[in-house]
């Protein structure tokens, strides 16, 4: 495999659309922790950020991307896993994100809450609280994960 230091490799990039790049970096980076890789476009366009081992890009709203706001309902949900999930939370319901989903185990061994961003986002943050295998909680198993 070819090595390129603009993209993280063996990761899902989202890409997630926002009317006003600038103020969701400023936003992510104050809210979340996510930390700014590189930003592009004059006026800025796009970037990419950041938090532990999870990337994402940023990108403007317009030519066909919209926000789950201006949608009217949400289009996805990003999970981020953390370290720290109780401090992450601590600190996003500090800094006056709306909790969507307060502090939790799940069924399925995460501990981990859910938010909305400004823009309508569905975020969780979480982090493996115990192994649980997919029959112990309902799931049916299909094959191997490789």
């Amino acid at each position: 495999m070819i090595f390129n230091r603009s993209v993280p490799t063996d990761s899902v990039l989202p890409h997630v659309a926002y009317r006003n790049v600038e103020e969701a970096v400023a936003w992510l980076g104050r809210s979340f922790g996510f930390v700014e890789h590189y930003r592009y476009g004059d006026p800025v366009s796009g970037a990419q950020l950041r938090l532990g081992k999870a990337w994402i890009m940023v990108k403007r709203a317009g030519d066909g991307r919209s926000t789950p706001k201006e949608l009217g309902g949400s289009t996805q949900s990003l999970t981020v896993f953390v370290e720290d999930v109780d401090g992450h939370y601590e600190h996003a319901k500090s800094a006056g994100v709306k909790i969507v989903e307060e502090l939790h185990e799940t069924i399925y061994g995460e501990r981990q809450y859910g938010v909305e961003d400004f823009e309508g986002h569905h975020w969780l943050f979480s982090r493996h609280a115990r192994d649980m295998s997919p029959a112990d909680w309902g799931a049916t198993l299909r094959g191997p994960i490789e």
